[in-house]
């Protein structure tokens, strides 16, 4: 066994090991009396009992001791209560050997399901450890470790090297490589420095950092996605709901049958005929072993564990299993632009010179908005950077035209850059049309010098992420927008997906519940802004982009990418239907042989070998069948 196995595995494997022997020689002396029967009162062979009940209780006395527990609270149609009784019946009727088996290979039974658990269990405890309870926190001079609920935004903490990072914050000194595979399933790791953001839950790999926390413990990273995770317990699929509410019925049920099938049927074959008697109790017995629901009530909710376990493994947090099976209903899914499909920074991305060079056009545009705070500003002061040139220096008496652009003198000539509008108001006649988007159009002395455009560039992954959907069935992908029709038809038209533009917040919840109304499956939002929050909310499933998305959108999502990674969409997808797939043979495996046995235990056609089958062995082919979803 692997030395990760829990002490409590530890403890019954040396108790399975430790009856199988009793039980193998009990069985011996059974057959070939080595010990002289000096227990025996006429035909009953106490010495017998008293031999098989040794290995019976090493295995089965915590079964005992948890029937008799839960019969005093009232909880008395369980597992603990059926495997109890049947093997006290199995005692009564002097059938000792197929008692000690029952409880046997019962506690093996349950011994995979804790070994199987717990492996499913292991991507959700390594994320749950990326918190840490303290921080070193700068008090007067010195560095105090304190509780993080007590820390202030604010303050300052220090991070070694190999420590978590306990709070989100901003570095204010230092420089490390962090590692984020807890945050983001991704990894290579991220270099930091002075003035960038942290999140908690990361690894510090080397080097100190000093960084001031942004904001309280509750509201961290780290905290927001421990909370996720405990919350998807409480977030049951309508299978597992309907494995609760049937077993709640079932096993009540069952007990009755056996309690009729024990009595009634001697009643009309020989009521004195005492070996009438002992075989229908046999019978009664073979189908309360039988009826046993545990490899429903054990492996549906396994099937959807292991499924998050190895989503949070990914970077995919799943809120509850009843997304997951919603998920694997979808046939559509919708997406923001802004932010989602594209970067949602402005970047240049064409320079159309006229009677210049591209890099003066470049050089003379920068040199105009060098002043200003707009993004388009921004990102035309980067690409000049980013090709090593400097803004044209000549550029003065710099004004700024709200809604239309820049106004200033460039060697004592009138410098026009801005919009469309601009130009048309000053008499300049464009190339280009009026409606392009983006576009920074630039005049020099009243003449046309050319224009640069602004786009929102797609993301690296976003054609092949969609490609990806496209291959496991999903071609219906829609985009919305509140950006302008003209980029939205570009954008959409290289992808090759529909769209909806110039989409207030409102709108876009209005769109997405005429889209929604048309599907046949479930439907799926994909977004990370805040004016993307109430249509998730909206959605059958609701996919929130973490590491950018705003806390609005992680809260109301019910799915969180914690890497941006728009595969791990098709991913979720994937994920969803293998969980469901195993789930349907689960149910219809364990039920069908169930049914089978039962009818076959009433009419005695099968014994307590496959009784035992029946109940613990359909159990354990069900869990190593859930624990395929553990495969990434």
């Amino acid at each position: 066994m692997s030395d990760n196995m829990k002490r409590k595995d530890k403890n019954k494997l040396i108790r399975i090991l430790t009856s199988t022997l009793l039980l193998i020689f009990a069985v011996i002396e059974f057959n070939i009396s080595l010990i002289p029967a000096v227990l025996k009162i006429g035909d009953f062979n106490l010495q017998s009992l008293l031999i098989f009940a040794i290995p019976y209780f090493v295995i089965g006395w915590d079964i005992l001791w948890k029937a008799v527990r839960n019969i005093a609270r009232g909880q008395i149609f369980d597992e603990n209560f059926l495997m109890t009784l049947a093997t006290v019946c199995a005692f009564a009727t002097g059938e000792y050997a197929e008692a000690v088996f029952v409880m046997l290979f019962y506690q093996v039974g349950e011994l995979f399901q804790s070994i199987a658990v717990g492996k499913s269990r292991r991507s959700i405890k390594k994320l749950m450890s990326i918190c840490s309870d303290t921080a070193l926190v700068e008090r007067d001079g010195r560095l105090e470790e304190i509780a993080c609920e007590d820390v202030r935004v604010g303050d300052i903490i220090t991070v070694i090297p190999g420590g978590k990072i306990p709070l989100d914050g901003e570095i204010i000194e230092g420089s490390t490589a962090l590692n984020t595979v807890a945050l983001t399933g991704e990894s290579m790791p991220r270099d930091v420095g002075k003035g960038d953001s942290v999140l908690s839950g990361c690894v510090n790999l080397h080097g100190t950092l000093r960084i001031r926390v942004t904001v309280p413990f509750g509201e961290s990273t780290v905290s927001k996605i421990l909370k996720l995770v405990e919350d998807s317990a409480a977030n049951k699929s309508k299978s597992e709901r309907f494995i609760t509410k049937f077993a709640k019925y079932y096993t009540p049920a069952v007990v009755f049958s056996a309690l009729l099938l024990a009595t009634i049927p001697p009643l009309f074959l020989g009521i004195g005929n005492a070996s009438i008697w002992q075989a229908w109790i046999m019978r009664a017995m073979t189908f309360l072993v039988i009826s046993c629901p545990c490899a429903l009530v054990i492996s549906v909710p396994m099937a959807y564990f292991s499924g998050i376990g190895t989503a949070s493994a990914k970077g995919i947090l799943i809120k509850g299993s009843n997304y997951l099976d919603a998920l694997a209903k979808c046939d559509t899914v919708v997406f923001d632009k802004t932010g989602t499909l594209t970067e949602g920074t402005f970047t240049v991305t064409e320079i159309s010179p006229v009677g210049i060079s591209p890099s003066d056009l470049l050089s003379l545009s920068a040199g105009a908005e060098k002043y200003s705070t707009h993004p388009i500003a921004a990102s035309l002061r980067e690409a000049c950077e980013a090709q090593n040139l400097l803004p044209c220096q000549s550029v003065a008496n710099i004004k700024e035209i709200p809604g239309y652009g820049i106004s200033a003198l460039a060697d004592e000539k009138k410098l026009l850059v801005g919009n469309a509008k601009l130009m048309k108001e000053d008499g300049i006649e464009i190339n280009e049309s009026d409606s392009e988007a983006n576009a920074v159009y630039l005049s020099l002395g009243g003449e046309y010098l050319g224009r640069i455009l602004i786009s929102d560039r797609l993301k690296k992954d976003t054609a092949r992420a969609l490609t990806r959907l496209g291959s496991i069935g999903i071609n219906n992908i829609v985009m919305l927008t509140g950006d302008r029709e003209s980029e939205a038809s570009r954008i959409a038209e290289g992808l090759n997906i529909s769209y909806r533009a110039e989409l207030l917040p409102q709108d876009k919840v209005g769109c997405f519940e005429q889209i929604a109304s048309e599907l046949c499956g479930s439907s799926v939002f994909v977004g990370d802004g805040i004016n993307d929050a109430p249509v998730i909310a909206r959605a059958d499933v609701g996919i929130a982009m973490g590491a950018l998305g705003s806390d609005a959108a992680i809260e109301a999502a019910d799915i969180v990418i914690m890497n941006d990674d728009l595969n791990n969409i098709a991913n979720a997808v994937t994920l969803a239907r293998r969980t469901r797939r195993i789930v349907i043979q689960n149910i219809v495996f364990a039920l069908s042989i169930k049914a089978a046995a039962l009818i076959m235990g009433a009419f005695g056609v099968v014994g307590l070998g496959i009784a035992v089958f029946a109940d613990v062995g359909v159990a354990v082919i069900a869990i190593l069948n859930s624990m395929r979803n553990l495969k990434k």
